[in-house]
């Protein structure tokens, strides 16, 4: 949106998707310092994935001197290990790597329940996929939304399914010294007072964690809730 003098806003459309490049971005976008735009979609990209429409894309928009914008597809999922159908937002770190999650893909225990995923920029303009964890179903599966770093460079987030009552988990992500990273589940959801996160979390600056819920068991009347996780 352009703002007017008068204060009202002109929509200015930056680029329309025509599936091999991407297909319904449904997660938002984010920005880097020199002012290019980052996003996903989830559908569109390699058509010979397992998925009729294109198992998803990650995209960049840079902004041209004359006003109108450039899209470069950074990575096509094809569906398999590498995952399939992104649909949250991206995260940047110092150095210009991309991280996300998959809804679908990775394991084939669960028929694809999801990955966390890092995209890391090359010298010669392409980016390279690492798949940091694969969900696999029975302990957490389905991450619905993006991630969050805290200070020291850990990630944290959700799953919408997973454990024992399939409720949920919270997670948490630390680099290690030789470039793997370790999983650990902080928090599982039980059904009782809450279950099936559908949204990311946040940090304050004594490290507890906070979010929301959509549920609160399979036998339970509830609108939702909204949680805190203190480490």
């Amino acid at each position: 949106m352009t703002p007017n003098p008068d204060g009202s806003l002109t929509e200015n459309v930056l680029y329309n998707f025509t599936r091999p490049d991407g297909r319904y971005p449904l997660a938002g976008v984010i920005l880097d310092p020199a002012g290019n735009v980052y996003g996903t979609t989830s559908e569109g990209g390699d058509l010979r994935c397992n998925h009729p429409f294109g198992c998803g894309v990650v995209f960049k928009l840079k902004p041209n001197s004359d006003g109108t914008w450039t899209e470069s597809v950074l990575y096509r999922f094809a569906g398999g290990a590498d995952g399939r159908q992104p649909q949250a937002d991206l995260i940047l770190d110092a150095a210009g790597n991309l991280y996300g999650t998959t809804l679908l893909g990775g394991s084939a225990q669960c028929n694809g329940c999801g990955v966390i995923f890092r995209l890391t920029p090359n010298p010669n303009g392409t980016w390279t996929e690492s798949v940091l964890h694969t969900f696999k179903g029975r302990l957490a599966a389905y991450p619905y939304v993006g991630l969050v770093f805290d200070k020291a460079g850990n990630l944290y987030g959700t799953t919408n399914s997973g454990g024992p009552v399939n409720g949920g988990v919270v997670f948490k992500m630390t680099p290690q010294s030789d470039g793997s990273w370790a999983y650990r589940v902080l928090h599982i959801f039980h059904g009782n007072p809450a279950s099936g996160p559908l949204g990311s979390v946040i940090l304050d600056k004594a490290g507890n964690l906070y979010g929301t819920t959509a549920g609160c068991g399979s036998f339970q009347e509830c609108q939702g809730v909204v949680f805190e996780i203190t480490p």
